[in-house]
């Protein structure tokens, strides 16, 4: 990730020409990749024009690109850092999310992934394997993910989120951290936890986490809300406030939700 603090980040992003030059392929919300200010500088962003959201049954229409900045503001209040600086301003189809654009363009075939398929012969020691199923030819294989306390806070942080769609594919590492993106169906009030990360459900949290949970519910109770109204529901609001209480109760990882698809499709 570029350097620079987080707020400087934000001006950039808030403050730079927002020039497209291709489109997320696969996206499902027109999303655009962005060169933001002189383009000779290459800061790279993605643009989620809020025109261009796909209606969903479970959440507000036009309400996707606010509840991706809500995360962001809700990672940076706990400490988790684990969302990539973004921002809500006019772009090239009108208002809309954009989010500062994480490592290279090209597939970085040379970095460990921290979510894989493979045979269950082949997962790594130490993984945790989160679903059984075959692959398009019949064979059997597993999905597994990396134990590494940097993914775990990411998993702290989808917890709070009430993040429904946490694929492998959304998970970025970014040198010694591990960053989340596409965070707009999350933030609701029904408990939707959907994820690939569940190898620690029902464990204690690291002190780290818990750290983070406490600092989290004193932001929410001196500024972070007011921050959070233009962009959430009094009631979403509550909720998240509430989340985060019980975690800190419970002091442990949740368990999947009865009733409720528990892994994202596709799950990476």
């Amino acid at each position: 990730m570029p350097t620079g603090t987080g707020a400087e980040l934000e001006e950039l992003l808030t403050r730079g020409d927002l020039t497209p030059v291709g489109r997320i392929s696969g996206s499902s919300n027109g999303a655009l990749l962005c060169v933001v200010g002189d383009p000779a500088d290459q800061l790279l962003a993605i643009h989620k024009p809020e025109i261009t959201e796909r209606p969903l049954w479970d959440y507000p229409d036009g309400t996707l690109v606010a509840r991706e900045r809500a995360a962001y503001l809700v990672s940076e209040a706990g400490g988790w850092h684990a969302v990539p600086p973004t921002v809500l301003r006019d772009g090239p189809r009108g208002p809309g999310s954009v989010q500062l654009w994480v490592g290279g363009l090209d597939p970085a075939t040379d970095v460990p992934p921290l979510v894989d398929v493979t045979s269950e012969a082949e997962v790594p020691d130490g993984w945790h394997v989160v679903l059984e199923g075959e692959s398009p030819v019949g064979e059997p294989v597993v999905v597994s993910h990396s134990p590494e306390p940097a993914l775990r806070a990411v998993a702290v942080l989808d917890a709070v989120l009430n993040n429904s769609d946490r694929k492998g594919g959304h998970l970025l590492r970014d040198g010694e951290a591990v960053l989340g993106c596409d965070h707009g169906v999350s933030l609701g009030v029904e408990p939707k936890l959907r994820t690939v990360l569940w190898g620690w459900a029902g464990d204690p949290l690291l002190p780290a986490d818990a750290a983070r949970l406490e600092r989290l519910q004193a932001a929410l109770a001196d500024g972070l809300t007011e921050a959070l109204e233009p962009l959430l529901t009094l009631a979403e609001i509550a909720a998240l406030t509430e989340r985060t209480a019980a975690l800190r109760r419970t002091g442990s990882h949740p368990l999947p939700h009865d009733g409720w698809s528990a892994i994202p499709w596709p799950a990476l």
